[in-house]
């Protein structure tokens, strides 16, 4: 099944006011007595005609696989419903990636049970690009996030799909497939990275703009060896400009609930902040004043090698509560994120009583164990009962997710 991205106008809420046509660079834009219309053949996804529209009539787009015709888009008294594009579809008739699919079902398997996606989460578009016909980005900005002298380097790397359709929201993401080929002449396997960038964009009202968040996997042996991860290696030392093949995007349970009113609890180490730099960023675009707040948790070894440490610096309080944990710091004692969950045992109690609270933990492989110790023990002092019947409930009401690699 072929997709495509179809630029539509909600006739339910166009004034009428023409700013779209006199807009439109390429004409791509028309009325007749009844709606305005984009004709699908002339718009080249420039964005000029967003931000004049006065009411977000124009803002508005479809995954299609055939485009709605002019002839139909005048006759709209509402736009269609909206049709997502099942798992597995895909380009050219391409499936989604099984391996992608089997890392992401990995990753979710520390929630202790069936991950459920949040009840008011968007809903998702999974495995639009497979192996045979990936989607092509260029690398549009590589940035350090980890202090210059420090041993952990982390990138910010930005990738500029142009007019290709990467429809993503957070807690999604998205395959690389590295260049070249095993020493047995197979193509490298895909490796996977959380989108942190919001769905709108690396930057607001930008969707072709996604960022990811590498590290440089660098691992000295005992004998003194030095291996480099590939992908990250190849990613992190890209140029402004380079060609990447994309496969994805996947993931349909770690994502970010749209109620205002949910608390957000983010628990991780390391690059698993990416998410949750897309879930902030969400929620200062399109609900800075909500009910709801946002808490992470964010562990490294010092500040120099937390990831978007100065970023972090700028976010106000009143919108992410934060708790930054470093284990390696000279004059304290080793401190890690369980120990400040514990530290902090009344205001997560609190946070576990209220019923729109979600959790999500994101990191390297193993933390799960260390966080479900302090949960353990924060609902045992505080009267919430066993934190295993606990999880479960959570899990199946889509409040509890956890990713790991």
């Amino acid at each position: 099944m072929t997709l495509r991205k179809q630029h539509v106008i909600d006739p339910e809420i166009c004034i009428r006011c023409n700013t779209c046509e006199e807009t439109c660079p390429v004409g791509a834009v028309t009325h007749d007595d009844n709606n305005y219309v984009v004709d699908p053949e002339k718009c080249n996804f420039c964005m000029d005609c967003i931000y004049p529209c006065p009411t977000g009539a124009i803002d508005n787009w479809r995954m299609v696989e055939r485009y709605y015709t002019l002839e139909e888009q005048f006759s709209w008294l509402e736009l269609p419903p909206e049709t997502v594009p099942q798992a597995g579809a895909a380009v050219a008739g391409e499936a989604g990636d099984e391996e992608a699919e089997r890392l992401i079902a990995e990753a979710h398997a520390a929630t202790g049970g069936r991950p459920v996606a949040p009840r008011l989460a968007p809903q998702p578009v999974v495995g639009l690009y497979g192996r045979a016909a990936p989607a092509i980005a260029r690398v549009a900005g590589n940035y350090r996030v980890t202090a210059a002298d420090s041993d952990n380097d982390v990138r910010h790397i930005v990738l500029d799909f142009g007019t290709t359709p990467m429809p993503l929201v957070e807690g999604q993401t998205l395959g690389i497939v590295p260049p070249g080929e095993d020493a047995e002449g197979r193509p490298h396997a895909i490796r996977l990275y959380s989108v942190s960038s919001p769905r709108d964009g690396e930057k607001r009202d930008s969707p072709h703009l996604v960022a990811l968040t590498v590290k440089r996997v660098v691992v000295r042996q005992p004998d003194g060896q030095v291996h480099r991860g590939l992908c990250s290696n190849w990613l992190c030392d890209l140029e402004r400009g380079a060609e990447v093949q994309v496969v994805g995007p996947f993931g349909s349970t770690f994502l970010l609930t749209d109620d205002p009113e949910a608390d957000i609890l983010m628990i991780c180490t390391g690059t698993g902040s990416a998410p949750f730099r897309a879930f902030t960023e969400r929620r200062r675009r399109t609900m800075r004043h909500a009910p709801g707040r946002l808490y992470l948790f964010f562990g490294a070894r010092t500040p120099s090698e937390l990831p978007y440490f100065g970023p972090l610096q700028k976010v106000p309080r009143d919108l992410l509560h934060q708790e930054l944990v470093y284990s390696r710091l000279s004059e304290r004692p080793r401190e890690y994120v369980q120990d400040r969950m514990r530290a902090r045992a009344e205001l997560l109690a609190e946070l576990l009583r209220r019923p729109r609270t979600h959790v999500y933990v994101c990191g390297v492989r193993g933390m799960e164990q260390g966080v479900d110790e302090a949960f353990a023990a924060i609902t045992r002092a505080h009267g919430l009962g066993p934190w295993e019947a606990l999880r479960g409930r959570l899990v199946e009401e889509g409040r509890y997710h956890v990713e790991t690699w």
